[in-house]
């Protein structure tokens, strides 16, 4: 299982939110290039990024700070916030970005991801949050009226190369993850899924493990690596070394080696 650290910038800084609070922010670093460089020195094999304040207005408010990260690590970058067109995520790809998520724009232009996914074969990552089961949007300030399980069935039939599912309420809350849950939808689809959310210790990796046979590949942790609750290359020694494969996949496969 691949352990993907987050970098949540806002206003160019590393930042944690409680809940996807916006006004529950509490600020790591002022200087995400250093956040980024340390993830990596400590042996992680992808960063996770995203946009707050780009998932707040519609578009990436925070391409310098993403791009400086690109050139300052060898490993490979996902970033999600503000997605909602084919320009920004080319854009995206342009600035050394390797795997672009899109959240809101999959609830509300469904058709993007399956031109997308036909144009960057295994590149487009579909980001669903949710709360109690429904999808949240616009940097879970809105809770649409789709489920979690039917927009991931949809999203893998229209090529997305993998799901992040991330519980809003377990997210910043160290509460563990949500294993019903992922369980559910990673048995629904047949493209992998990444967990996210309320992950507070290596027992918590562990758990997750179990789930592997069902298709959870990676986990995405934030607030318990900088805290201190977890140390990365902890995490990384008991989850083992899985990471993507890097050459893009036909269009539908798995990208997880």
């Amino acid at each position: 299982m691949e352990i993907i650290p987050a970098i949540d910038l806002l206003e160019g800084r590393c930042v944690r939110l409680y809940q996807g609070d916006y006004d529950q922010s509490q600020v790591y670093n002022e200087n995400p290039v250093e956040v980024a460089r340390q993830w990596a020195d400590q042996g992680a094999t992808r960063l996770h990024l995203v946009d707050l304040d780009g998932a707040k207005a519609g578009k990436p408010e925070n391409g310098r700070a993403i791009e400086a990260i690109a050139r300052a690590v060898d490993i490979p970058i996902e970033v999600g916030g503000g997605l909602r067109d084919r320009d920004r995520v080319s854009a995206l790809f342009d600035l050394g970005v390797r795997y672009a998520i899109l959240g809101t724009a999959a609830v509300e232009n469904p058709d993007l991801v399956s031109e997308l996914s036909t144009e960057f074969p295994g590149r487009i990552i579909v980001g669903i949050d949710a709360r109690d089961g429904w999808v949240a949007t616009r940097g879970w300030l809105e809770t649409s009226q789709v489920q979690a399980v039917a927009l991931a069935q949809d999203m893998a039939q229209r090529g997305a190369a993998a799901i992040i599912y991330t519980d809003i309420q377990r997210d910043g809350t160290l509460q563990g993850p949500n294993l019903p849950a992922l369980r559910e939808l990673a048995q629904a689809i047949e493209i992998p899924v990444i967990a996210s959310g309320g992950v507070s210790s290596v027992v918590d990796v562990l758990s997750l493990l179990a789930l592997a046979p069902v298709g959870v590949s990676g986990v995405i942790i934030g607030k318990a690596l900088y805290t201190g609750d977890i140390v990365l290359k902890e995490a990384i020694r008991a989850a083992g070394p899985g990471r993507w494969q890097d050459v893009p996949p036909t269009l539908g496969q798995s990208t997880f080696g």
